[in-house]
C-alpha cells in the first residue's frame, strides 16, 4: 500500500543492510515491504502491531536459505500471514476486556490509495470494523483472496489449510462481508463538500449546519481505550450525533483542526497543546456523513503523532 509508511522503505533497507549494499534477502524484503505491511495491517487493524509483525517476518526471513525458495513474494506473505494470525488471536483476547468501542488504529494514507477503489475500501475504518466480525482465519483468507487476489493454493499454504477448505472459507467470508460491508464509493467532490461543511459547522458551532450534512442513520463511534473520555457505546441518529458534536465544539478552534486522509477516507486531526488529541475519520455516502470514527486512545495515536510531526 502506498502510504506514509512507504517512506520507511529506504530507511529499513539501510538499517537492515548495515548502511552498505543490501544483500539479496534484504532487497527482497524491502521490495515487498509495503505489501507485507498492508496484509498485516488489514488483518490486525493496528499499524504498530503490523510493524511488529514485519520485524518478526524479517527475523525469520533472514534465516531462510534463498536457494530453496521458489517464489519469494509468496514465501514472505506466508510468514507475515502466520505471524499476523498468531498476533490476531492474542489481540482478540485483549479486546474482550477493552473499555468502550474498539476502533482500528488510524493510518495516514497518500492520495493514490484513495484512487485505488478496491484497496481504499479495504482499509477504510468501516470495512476494518466489518473484518473484525470474521474469525482470524476467515479474515486472513478474505484479505489475501479479495484484496490481493492470491490463489487458493497460495493462501492454503499461508493459513495451513487445504485448497478445498480455503475455497469454503473464502465463500463464507465473502458472503459475511457482503451482508455487512459499507455502501458504495462516494465521489471526491461529494466527499470534499461534506467535509468542508462539517469544518464550517465546527468553526461556527451552528447545530443546524451540522444536522444538514448528517444522514438520518449516522453513527458516531469513539475509542478512548478507558484512558481518554469517549462515548462508551455507539451514538446513532442525526439529532443525537449532532448534539454530541455541538457539545464538544466549544474547545475546538479552526487553528487546531487539520484535514487529512486517514485509512483512505477524509478525516480531521485535532491537536491540543501541540499534540494529536483526536483523529476523526469520516464516512460519507450520497453527500451526507454516515459515520464518525473518533480515535482518542493515546496508544493508538502514538504512530500518528510521529507521522504528523515529520510533516509539520
Amino acid at each position: 500500500m502506498t502510504s506514509e509508511h512507504s517512506e520507511r522503505t529506504e530507511d529499513t533497507a539501510g538499517r537492515l543492510a548495515g548502511g552498505g549494499r543490501a544483500d539479496p534477502a534484504t532487497e527482497a524484503f524491502v521490495a515487498h515491504r509495503n505489501l507485507l505491511f498492508t496484509v498485516a495491517y488489514e488483518m490486525l487493524g493496528s499499524a504498530a502491531d503490523a510493524e511488529d509483525v514485519l520485524q518478526e517476518t524479517w527475523l525469520r526471513w533472514a534465516g531462510v536459505d534463498l536457494g530453496t525458495v521458489r517464489d519469494q513474494r509468496a514465501y514472505l506473505v506466508r510468514i507475515t500471514t502466520r505471524q499476523a494470525l498468531s498476533r490476531l488471536r492474542t489481540l482478540g483476547r485483549r479486546k474482550e476486556s477493552y473499555v468502550g468501542p474498539w476502533l482500528p488504529e488510524p493510518l495516514l494514507t497518500a492520495p493514490d490509495v484513495a484512487e485505488d477503489v478496491e484497496l481504499a475500501d479495504s482499509v477504510s475504518m468501516a470495512m476494518l470494523l466489518v473484518l473484525e466480525t470474521l474469525t482470524p482465519t476467515e479474515r486472513a483468507v478474505f484479505v489475501l483472496r479479495e484484496v490481493f487476489d492470491l490463489g487458493h493454493d497460495e493462501i492454503a499454504e499461508a493459513v495451513d489449510k487445504s485448497p478445498a477448505a480455503v475455497r469454503q472459507i473464502a465463500h463464507r467470508a465473502r458472503a459475511h462481508v457482503a451482508a455487512r460491508r459499507p455502501r458504495g464509493v462516494v465521489s471526491p467532490t461529494e466527499t470534499q463538500g461534506a467535509l468542508d461543511a462539517f469544518r464550517r459547522a465546527a468553526e461556527t458551532g451552528d447545530l443546524q449546519s451540522l444536522l444538514d450534512i448528517l444522514a438520518p442513520d449516522v453513527v458516531f463511534l469513539g475509542d478512548g481505550g478507558g484512558v481518554k473520555q469517549a462515548v462508551l457505546r455507539p451514538v446513532v441518529g442525526a439529532d443525537k450525533v449532532g448534539r454530541l458534536l455541538a457539545a464538544g465544539l466549544g474547545r475546538i478552534t479552526a487553528a487546531s483542526l487539520r484535514p487529512a486522509q486517514v485509512n483512505a477516507c477524509p478525516a480531521l486531526i485535532l491537536r491540543l497543546d501541540g499534540a494529536v488529541d483526536t483523529v476523526m475519520a469520516v464516512r460519507i455516502d450520497d453527500g451526507l456523513i454516515t459515520g464518525f470514527y473518533a480515535v482518542r486512545n493515546p496508544e493508538k495515536l502514538s504512530h500518528m503523532q510521529r507521522e504528523t510531526a515529520l510533516r509539520r
